[in-house]
């Protein structure tokens, strides 16, 4: 006799997984804020993996933003 299925619900829990760069003599990246906030969301789930990844980004160095918000710290971007 079989027994009866079980529905086991799976939470995705976010995690910063830090790639180290190479070492590099060039500036980092520059793009417009809207530039980097379409190319993380192609590749996010939600929102607010969207949010901590372009703040992640901002925060670290890997890109820095050209246009309006060249000047913005990220922590005012998502406030």
């Amino acid at each position: 006799m079989s027994q009866p299925n079980t529905a086991v619900p799976v939470h995705h829990v976010p995690a910063v997984h830090e790639i180290p760069m190479e070492a590099r003599d060039e500036a980092p990246p520059s793009v417009t804020l809207l530039e980097l906030v379409k190319a993380v969301t192609e590749v996010s789930e939600t929102e607010a993996e969207v949010i901590a990844t372009v703040v992640y980004m901002l925060s670290s160095g890997s890109v820095r933003l050209s246009g309006n918000f060249r000047d913005t710290p990220p922590a005012q971007l998502c406030g």
